[in-house]
């Protein structure tokens, strides 16, 4: 025999794909932000339906819409700006899926071996990153500094803190709000290639920046007004 709560699971996997189906075929009319909010927000209903035999979709549609970030024109045309500026430089540009712009810059142009000094050949893409950010006060920016396995984590922990410091210190000089930009460092923690290599620890000395544009908050519910009229419930007095 099933157990209840396989069944329940399985019943939620269901609603959850068919939540997603609906609302990314019925949002055609939508901007993108209204998009992206409503898929966030139903998707996370039906994640939240997982809890409580129910109970928790309306928390999870709050939490899926209050998450989620929007893919507007700035943000299409950051993008386009920046893989024009990192033509030929190795540096990817990407959208991630949840709608941020992600910069990977590889060490050649970044870092050399040990550490955390911004190479010449970055500043004129940190230049283009940093162009308009200032005029734009719903935009987050996150960047993270990685090494290689050469050293210990006591060396590379704090060396992979240093490089995102150092970018975000840079993109200050160009008007970028610090108090908007989040830094973390992992280490060699995560690499994205081997490091039995030259070419593989090259790889994975590197910094990956973030900008993201934050969706329109959903209107807040507007009071009654003062002379609304009375509810008078089965056999009580007249109440607002």
């Amino acid at each position: 025999m099933q157990r209840p709560s396989s069944k329940i699971f399985g019943r939620g996997l269901l609603v959850l794909a068919t939540a997603a189906a609906v609302l990314t075929t019925g949002c055609a009319n939508m901007t993108e932000a209204q998009r992206n909010t409503a898929i966030g927000a139903g998707v996370g209903a039906a994640a939240g339906g997982l809890i409580g035999h129910g109970k928790g979709a309306a928390i999870g549609g709050v939490v899926g819409a209050a998450g989620g970030y929007a893919w507007s024109h700035y943000m299409e045309n950051k993008r386009q700006q920046m893989q024009a500026a990192t033509a030929g430089t190795g540096v990817q540009v990407t959208q991630t899926p949840d709608n941020q712009l992600k910069l990977n810059i590889p060490s050649d142009i970044s870092f050399d071996t040990g550490r955390a000094d911004i190479k010449p050949n970055l500043r004129p893409i940190l230049d283009q990153f940093a162009q308009g950010l200032g005029q734009q006060p719903n935009l987050e920016v996150t960047i993270i500094g990685h090494t290689d396995s050469t050293g210990s984590d006591a060396i590379n922990n704090p060396l992979s803190v240093a490089r995102a410091n150092s970018v975000r210190d840079y993109i200050a000089t160009r008007g970028v709000d610090t108090r908007r930009i989040r830094t973390d460092g992992r280490g060699s923690r995560e690499p994205v290639d081997s490091n039995s290599t030259e070419a593989g620890r090259a790889h994975n000395r590197r910094v990956e920046i973030f900008l993201a544009e934050l969706a329109p908050a959903a209107p807040a519910p507007q009071p009654a007004p003062y002379n609304a009229p009375y509810n008078t419930p089965v056999g009580g007095q007249p109440v607002r």
